[in-house]
Order: structure tokens, then C-alpha cells, then sequence
């Protein structure tokens, strides 16, 4: 046995034995439904890993380990609930705000002009000189542009909003770039992923690379890709954010967690994003 494979197995068997999953370590895994929205819009929901990664080798949606009432749901826009927040969104778009009695559409025209933006987010911003994740940039244009608030990182009209910018890009490949002056960005959210947090001593890894397609309590674990974000969870009843879904995760594991919108986050956000790309942007996605 290799040593990879070996800390693979007591990976599996620790987390087992933490988190209540099934005994077996071998899982279902997704399945072979194939998404297509509104009969028109195709995902790729699987794709040949990016190169970068080291234990993988084919790349899943997380649609593809939902339950089939769960996945009928995004299939079209009549049915996903998400849309509801994208409406309130194209609303917000229109509106006029701030001391200089802009709109998002006062410089953008439609909201289809953003088309393709979400597929490379996060991304270098040159003149910032940091990455950027749709939420800096939608409050850079509301602070810089429109002359009004700053909206908060997980506050609903920030959340519409993200989920009408990802709404465009729908079908197009994820494509991060992960070099140049975004490489210390994403090296630090891969040592963020691989770190054990927690009483419970659980990575990122452990569940979405280790045991991926187990069961974990009543949950079908997926490989944890971020491509269908901001995604409606039917728990919530609401649409849920990246950073907002990583807190969680890491709160689980019984850890203090970083905040939304953190430098910690948003390398995190840059390299999970980058361990999708080769799929399609799906969101708002709905997941569990």
C-alpha cells in the first residue's frame, strides 16, 4: 500500500468514526444524471482534474450527488427557488443609489454585460493589488462608482446580487488563473484546505477529497466544488454564500472559524475555485 493510499484509509476511518459515517469507506458516488437547464443551458458536470491537483483525477459537480427531487430543481428556472432572489436582484440593478444617482445599469447596461465574469473569479485585481471576489467588486462599484454603502458580505442584497452576476455565466467553464500574482493568494488557501482544524482534527480534504461520494450521517458527501455558488440549500431556505458555506464546514469540526470576507477566506475561495475549473458555472445551484 502506498503511502498516500495508507493516509487516505485512516483519513476515512478517522472521519468515520468522528462524523458517524457508514462503516464502508467505499461510497456510491455520483451519478450519471447529466444537468441541463431550461432544455438549453448544458453543464459539464465532469471533467478531468486540473493538473494542480495531486489526488484526484476527475473533477464533480456537487449536483451530481444530490437526490434525484433535489437536482430536478435547478433544471429549470420555473422550479429553482434561487431565481426568486436573482429577480430581487435585477430590481436592485435598476435602482438608482447613492450621492452620485447611479445604478448598476448606469455603467453596465444589462446585467448579461457581466457574462463570463463569474467563471474567473476570484481573480487578481491589478489595481487593488489583491484578489478579488464578486463581492469586492460589487462593493467597489457601490462605494467608488455609485457613491453609496458598501452592502455586508453575507447580507441578502449582496447575496442576490452574486447569485444574478453568477446567473449570466451559467454553462460557461470555470477557468481561475492561479499564477502570476495570484500563485501566494491560492498557495495560501491550499495550505488552508489541507489544514486539520478543530477538536475533531478534520480538514477540507479529509471529506471532499478522502471521502468523497460516502455517506456522512444522512448527507451524501461531493467533492466540496464551488461552481454552482451562491446555492440554495433547501435547509435554509434561502440562498447561502461561499464564504458563508466554508464557515460552517469549518465550524463543524469544532473550531474557531474565520469571518466572512477574510483574507483566510478568500484564498480559500481562489484555490477550491481553481480545483473546479473544467466545469461549468451552474449557479445559483440547489443543494441540501
Amino acid at each position: 500500500m502506498t503511502t498516500t493510499k495508507a493516509f487516505k484509509l485512516v483519513s476515512g476511518i478517522a472521519l468515520t468514526a468522528a462524523l458517524g459515517m457508514s462503516p464502508a469507506l467505499a461510497g456510491p458516488g455520483p451519478d450519471e444524471d447529466q444537468l441541463v437547464i431550461n432544455e438549453d443551458i448544458e453543464i459539464v458536470t465532469e471533467a478531468a482534474a486540473p493538473a494542480h491537483m495531486e489526488y484526484v483525477d476527475t473533477i464533480y459537480s456537487g449536483w451530481r450527488f444530490r437526490e434525484d427531487d433535489t437536482q430536478v430543481m435547478q433544471m429549470d428556472d420555473f422550479d429553482n427557488p434561487a431565481m426568486i432572489y436573482v429577480d430581487k436582484a435585477i430590481d436592485a440593478w435598476n435602482t438608482v443609489e447613492g450621492a452620485e444617482e447611479k445604478s448598476c445599469a448606469s455603467c453596465h447596461g444589462d446585467p448579461e454585460s457581466l457574462r463570463g465574469l463569474r467563471a474567473e473569479l476570484p481573480k487578481w485585481n491589478a489595481d487593488k493589488g489583491e484578489v478579488y471576489t464578486a463581492e469586492m467588486y460589487v462593493n467597489d462599484c457601490r462605494t467608488e462608482r455609485m457613491g453609496a454603502e458598501a452592502w455586508g458580505w453575507n447580507g441578502q442584497d449582496m447575496r442576490n446580487m452574486t447569485a444574478l452576476i453568477s446567473s449570466v455565466s451559467r454553462g460557461l467553464p470555470v477557468n481561475v488563473a492561479i499564477d502570476g500574482p495570484a500563485q501566494e493568494t491560492w498557495e495560501k488557501g491550499k495550505e488552508i484546505y489541507y489544514t486539520r482544524f478543530g477538536q475533531l482534527e478534520l480538514s477540507c480534504a479529509n471529506c471532499h477529497e478522502d471521502n468523497y461520494g460516502n455517506m456522512i450521517r444522512a448527507d451524501h458527501l461531493s467533492q466540496g466544488q464551488i461552481n454552482g455558488f451562491p446555492t440554495y440549500r433547501l435547509k435554509d431556505a434561502n440562498i447561502v454564500s461561499m464564504h458563508n458555506r466554508f464557515r460552517g464546514c469549518i465550524r463543524d469540526t469544532r473550531a474557531e472559524t474565520f469571518s466572512v470576507g477574510s483574507p483566510e477566506f478568500v484564498a480559500l475561495e481562489l484555490y477550491v475555485a481553481s480545483r473546479g475549473n473544467g466545469l461549468s458555472v451552474e449557479g445559483p445551484s440547489v443543494r441540501n
